[in-house]
């Protein structure tokens, strides 16, 4: 067997086949004559600044020593957490999450290094290392004994933040596993997760879940506004800073909760909910951000009371409702609306179709952390594919139809949408006699891939209990 020369050994080797001394080393790796004979000699501990200085001047991989110092100076040394600090997050950096997991698990063993995991994991989240910060949240949450510490409520949301994505199975999956430590975080941070929670169930059409968060949020909104706001109390304002002022949690509840409503057919209520965040004359701030969010929902109001009434059947409104959103930077959701109470009514919308044509084209998925855009809008845009193919296909317009629906099947296999697939594979079927060879076979081939992606997950039992 090889044996692995130690750190100290390699660079000796290294000094005498290159010629150097440890002065003229010193000297291109920046560090003092003194340090770099400590180190060589064992008299000094290495730090991983040091490390990369030595492994740099070498002309190695600054990762090459990792997993040699892990061993020589980590678990072999009582643990030093001014040492392994700079070390995780240099792992972390360099995408070598092997040794961090080597050092946690050694760290995990002493019950007073997870508050320090952390907040290592909190600040490689705000840098973007998904990949690290979960592994780091979920140890964390392991090792949590007091099962309703408000760290462990924040591991579990922080895990369900990262583990949002388009597929709609890991997103229910993730939404069901948190959902139970809502209520032992912050209060104000539960704000923020109860929207996140009901902004991922209203994209599963999930709407039962999406009233129950969405009245939750509304309740707790109301009750800190009113803390915040009560004569006696006058300027406490929360210890954590939130997404956005907090009257828009109270407006944002009663918002979701009338989309639900005109999801379940229930337009009467819905309206009910339109017209209590209509009126936000019980809003108290005058700043630019609560002026903005206050033009924000009278703008809102406005629209989902014309898509309240047009989905109710009332297709008068239609013309003032297009000429409304026709002044908007951000129409795709509004055109949605038109092409639903086409199908639903048999009305003719192509002169709209056609006064929006530009806009259509050049339409783009907007890309942002936040849940509602990641969750929400994707499944706008395949529902709006299929529905325009729906309508073309209806009116004989074959090759644009086909185009449409084919753009919505391979959306809605990227995020997993069961019921939206469903739907594109019944309407290509039904209009099939029309669809030219080529687009048969293109439509065959995604739906293979669909076919054979499920059909792997498809398991069996051993026996018939």
């Amino acid at each position: 067997m090889e044996i692995t020369p130690t750190i100290r050994a390699e660079i000796q080797t290294y000094l005498k086949r290159k010629g150097l001394t440890m002065t003229e080393f010193g000297r291109i790796i920046d560090l003092n004559v003194g340090t770099v004979s400590s180190i060589v000699t064992g008299n000094r501990s290495i730090s991983v600044h040091q490390l990369d200085c030595i492994t740099a001047g070498m002309n190695l991989p600054l990762d090459y020593f990792y997993e040699r110092y892990i061993e020589e100076c980590i678990e072999e040394s009582p643990l030093n957490w001014k040492k392994i600090c700079p070390f995780l997050y240099r792992c972390i950096e360099l995408g070598r999450l092997d040794c961090l997991q080597r050092v946690v698990i050694l760290l995990l063993d002493n019950p007073t290094y997870p508050p320090s995991l952390f907040d290592v994991a909190e600040n490689v989240y705000k840098d973007g290392y998904n990949e690290a910060a979960a592994y780091l949240y979920k140890k964390v949450a392991e090792s949590e004994k007091h099962q309703h510490a408000e760290r462990l409520a924040i591991c579990q949301y922080r895990l369900f933040q990262i583990n949002i994505g388009q597929d709609r199975t890991v997103n229910l999956q993730a939404a069901t596993e948190f959902a139970p430590f809502v209520d032992r975080l912050d209060e104000i941070e539960q704000l923020d997760a109860l929207k996140d929670l009901a902004n991922v169930y209203r994209s599963l059409s999930l709407w039962d879940k999406v009233q129950e968060f969405a009245h939750r949020m509304g309740r707790l909104g109301q009750l800190q506004y009113n803390l915040v706001h009560n004569s006696k109390r006058k300027g406490t304002e929360p210890r954590k800073k939130l997404s956005r002022p907090l009257f828009v949690y109270i407006t944002y509840a009663e918002l979701l909760c009338a989309s639900a409503c005109d999801a379940k057919g229930d337009h009467e209520q819905a309206l009910k909910h339109i017209r209590r965040y209509t009126d936000l004359s019980w809003v108290k701030e005058k700043d630019p951000d609560a002026l903005y969010w206050k033009r924000q929902y009278q703008q809102w109001a406005k629209i989902n009371t014309y898509v309240n009434r047009l989905m109710s059947g009332d297709v008068s409104v239609l013309s003032d409702y297009v000429e409304y959103i026709a002044g908007e930077k951000e129409i795709f959701a509004e055109l949605l609306n038109v092409i639903e109470v086409a199908n639903r009514y048999n009305v003719d919308v192509d002169h709209i179709l056609q006064r929006f044509e530009s806009q259509i084209a050049a339409y783009q998925e907007p890309s942002s952390s936040d849940m509602y855009t990641q969750q929400v809008l994707p499944e706008e845009y395949v529902r709006f594919w299929y529905k325009i193919a729906k309508y073309s296909l209806n009116k004989g317009r074959y090759p644009y139809g086909f185009n449409c629906l084919i753009n919505a099947f391979e959306k809605a296999v990227t995020i997993n949408h069961v019921l939206l697939i469903a739907n594109c594979v019944g309407l290509f079927f039904h209009f099939k006699t029309h669809a030219a060879p080529e687009t048969q076979a293109q439509f065959q081939s995604i739906y293979e891939e669909v076919w054979e992606k499920n059909d792997q997950k498809d398991g069996f039992l051993l026996d018939g209990n």
